[in-house]
């Protein structure tokens, strides 16, 4: 549990009182790519490989099924851990090449891509199976039960996945949801699973960003206990994903393709 004890003054009622809360860490993680920095993100530690692992997957910079070699260094004085990795060039895609060196801020969730068209619309995911909505309801309860560091701190974010009978796969959290969303499909190409995953639930509000990778991962659906941006339910229609918002108190809304919800 990335969390850190602070001292604070909390005033209630008139009343000044001395306290100790536990807020989650965040520090930032630079990623190299043979010798030359990809990027900076604003993350929660721990579970620094399936970040990267899944980072690099959902930007479309390395596919292949291969796991990496990866050298993490922390420099604990600037608070800051370097991901060295080495690809080999025929294997990087199209994502590298097309990538800057941008900061991927954790409250806003930047993707570092130059235009929206870099994304391909022109396939959706086509996936058959349904979810009754119970068994979603349930899965948030599944979720919630993994937030250990939430529970501490009220300060992070979490990502699960589900296969389609509802059993929980993984879940990550992270200060960031897109940071926890990567972790969860870095877990799930490690151990692989991807293709067991048909539903991730998120923590939080769904972004463009979110979508985004969730399409990469080629994942039907996708549910968060707060809103979607508009962005994020236009590109969820485009792209074939069953995108639901305000999943909570036995509740749902479902904005594109219900036709995965029973």
């Amino acid at each position: 549990m990335a969390t850190n004890n602070y001292q604070a003054k909390k005033f209630s009622n008139n009343q000044v009182n001395a306290v100790d809360d536990n807020l989650t860490v965040e520090q930032a993680l630079q990623i190299n790519i043979n010798n030359k920095p990809l990027t900076v993100t604003m993350r929660t530690p721990g579970n620094e490989i399936e970040l990267i692992r899944g980072l690099l997957y959902s930007e479309d910079i390395y596919r292949n099924s291969e796991s990496l070699d990866i050298e993490l260094t922390e420099n604990k004085e600037k608070s800051l851990t370097t991901a060295d990795i080495n690809i080999a060039p025929n294997l990087l895609k199209n994502g590298y090449s097309n990538s800057r060196s941008f900061l991927s801020v954790a409250s806003c969730g930047i993707c570092g891509k130059t235009e929206l068209d870099d994304i391909d619309t022109s396939y959706a995911i086509d996936d058959k199976n349904q979810l009754n909505i119970n068994q979603l309801y349930t899965m948030f309860e599944l979720m919630k039960k993994e937030q250990a560091t939430f529970k501490l701190s009220g300060g992070s974010h979490a990502a699960s996945a589900f296969t389609i009978e509802g059993d929980l796969l993984c879940t990550m959290e992270d200060v960031g949801r897109h940071n926890a969303v990567d972790k969860v499909i870095g877990e799930l190409l490690n151990t692989q699973k991807l293709k067991q995953a048909k539903c991730i639930t998120v923590s939080g509000r769904i972004s463009y960003e979110i979508v985004a990778k969730v399409f990469a991962a080629k994942i039907p659906i996708l549910a968060a206990v707060s809103a979607p941006s508009t962005l994020a339910v236009d590109f969820a229609k485009e792209l074939g994903i069953t995108l639901l918002g305000f999943c909570r108190e036995n509740k749902a809304t479902c904005y594109s393709n219900p036709k995965r919800i029973s």
